[in-house]
Parts: structure tokens; sequence; C-alpha cells
């Protein structure tokens, strides 16, 4: 496994729970209307949810009304849109995340380690309840 999947296993098995930021357009909306579908990126975004993950939407959208309802609408899981991460204890404009779902940003890569973590994880759980 490579580092950052790593980080990724530390961190949840730290805190049980990874702040997971997710872009909108082109990662589970079909922004360019080319009849493109998310539904792996939305299925793991449910499976992060049910493991206590906290789940924000970044989005350089303008109408954020018409991101939430569309969320909504697609049964996709979020905690905040372009806010609700983590309280630090400073100022900061940067999005706070452990991991992001982008598809301009190494979509492919992230969503494997994401997957790999969620079947870990569920794994151990599993073994957990049968012990």
């Amino acid at each position: 496994h490579n580092r950052s999947f790593l980080r990724l296993l530390e961190e949840y098995k730290k805190y049980g729970s990874l702040t997971i930021g997710f872009d909108f357009d082109g990662t589970v909306y079909d922004y360019h209307n080319k009849d493109t579908t998310y539904e792996m990126v939305i299925k793991l975004l449910r499976e992060l949810q049910q493991l206590g993950c906290k789940l924000i939407c970044w989005t350089a959208a303008e109408d954020l009304l018409k991101v939430e309802n569309y969320l909504i609408d697609n049964k996709i899981p979020f905690n905040g849109i372009n806010s609700g991460g983590i309280q630090l204890p400073w100022e900061s404009k940067k999005p706070f995340y452990s991991a992001l779902l982008d598809d301009r940003a190494g979509l492919k890569q992230v969503y494997e380690e994401l997957k790999l973590l969620v079947q870990i994880i569920n794994k151990e759980n599993e073994s957990i309840i049968i012990s």
C-alpha cells in the first residue's frame, strides 16, 4: 500500500472517522451533460457515511441551493457544502479534508484508496462481531 492509503487507515483507526471532501461537477453531477453516471462514487460516499465519516461537498457552483437540492434528491450524503470541515484554532481559508474526491485531482487513486479502506474497516468490524 502507498503512504497516502496508510495515512488514511491510521487516521481512521485513531479518530474513528475521516473528513472526506468531494467535488460536485464531474464527480457526482454530470455538469457537461455527457450522460455520465457517478454511481460508484455515490455508493462509496454512502459507505463512508456508514463508517461515520464526515462528507463535505466542495464546489465552485454559484447556486448552492441547486447543489443542495441535487444532493438531497439523489440521496447523496453530505454534512456541509463549502463549509463544515473541522474547527481549527486559527483562521484558514484552506478547506480541510483527509481525502478529496475530485475529477481534477486524482479521483481514481483516491476512490481506490477509500474503497480499500471501507473494505478493510468492514472486514475488521465483521471479525469483531463474530468473535
